[in-house]
């Protein structure tokens, strides 16, 4: 089997014609494009179309590059030729870090998990909030009941002993740990967004021009919302059958990872809406509603329907409709 490169690296001649390239995706569309240099302008050359007019298919160098460099633009903000590619894409790895508070809620949420299997706590509580989770696992009588329950699983497992347990564990924590810090940079600073975006809804329910809006707004953060918690509903699932997790540590971590990165290039596309709206205290009216309208333009094309979208845009523009949105 061919070793992916590790570093952006292409041979044909058009990627050296015009200066040294940089890969990004482009803004309107998210479509991976090479930025050149004409003149003082810059051009933006759609990889695709550079592949069908250079020949350049998935059989040559140059084609696996330009597929590899489209998947880095998920991790990466840019590529330039020599740059190192993202760890995602090489080795599954995340090229990122989590806090260690991350990784002890992690753990801690798996800790939990195994004492309801054993019968120590109720299942209900395995969703708790980090708070609860870490305060439980500063408890002693706590810390008594799971190193039962290392040994009841270490016999469960066919696993020598109660430290092999503990070393499962820490595997999966430390994926999962990953799952925790976009909960904490994700879920909770959308959700209040939402909760933000409803309540001006309120303060406006007599406007109706601003009143229309907000509810179109609203509607579709609920649609980003749901795709999320489904996401983090699924991964959090994992810990209910806490044996088959910790003892399928190849095919726990292949779903871990793929979750995880939609999370992350999820969390990428958010970013700057999520910055914004967090340095929006104290702004007048006009700030609050332009800031609305961004908010507005950065959901459609990726939550509303192809036909909300066509009707929505009817009269403002006679532009074709926009290929799905990436984050």
């Amino acid at each position: 089997m061919e070793v992916p490169p590790e570093t952006c690296v292409l041979h044909h001649p058009v990627f050296t014609r015009f200066g040294a390239p940089i890969f990004q995706r482009a803004e309107t569309d998210g479509e991976p494009v090479m930025l050149v240099a004409l003149g003082e302008k810059q051009a933006a050359l759609p990889l695709r179309s550079l592949q069908r007019e250079f020949s350049l298919g998935p059989e040559t160098a140059d084609g696996r590059m330009l597929a590899l460099i489209a998947d880095a633009l998920d991790f990466v903000t840019f590529l330039r030729p020599g740059d190192p590619l993202p760890a995602e894409i090489l080795s599954g790895e995340a090229s990122w870090e989590p806090e260690d508070i991350h990784l002890q809620i992690a753990l801690a949420r798996i800790r939990l998990a195994l004492l309801a299997w054993l019968g120590g706590v109720a299942e209900a509580q395995s969703d708790a909030e980090p708070e609860v989770l870490l305060a439980m696992a500063e408890d002693p009588g706590f810390r008594q009941r799971i190193q039962a329950a290392f040994t009841d699983a270490a016999r469960a497992l066919d696993l020598e002993g109660p430290d092999a347990v503990v070393a499962a564990i820490a595997t999966l924590g430390q994926e999962l740990a990953y799952v925790e810090a976009l909960r904490a940079r994700l879920w909770v600073p959308v959700r209040r967004v939402a909760h933000e975006i409803q309540a001006l809804g309120q303060r406006w329910r007599g406007d109706t021009s601003h009143g229309e809006t907000l509810a179109q707004v609203s509607r579709l953060i609920g649609k980003a919302l749901g795709q999320i918690r489904e996401c983090f509903a699924q991964l959090d699932a994992q810990c209910v059958d806490i044996l088959a997790a910790l003892g399928n540590d190849a095919e726990q971590q292949r779903f871990v990872r793929t979750n995880r990165d939609w999370l992350y290039r999820s969390l990428r596309g958010w970013q700057p809406i999520l910055d914004a709206w967090e340095g929006a205290v104290e702004i007048d009216d006009r700030a609050r509603w332009a800031l609305i309208e961004r908010t507005y333009r950065f959901l459609a094309p990726r939550f509303m329907s192809v036909k909300e979208w066509l009707a929505d845009r009817q009269g403002r523009s006679k532009a074709r409709p926009p290929k799905q949105m990436v984050w």
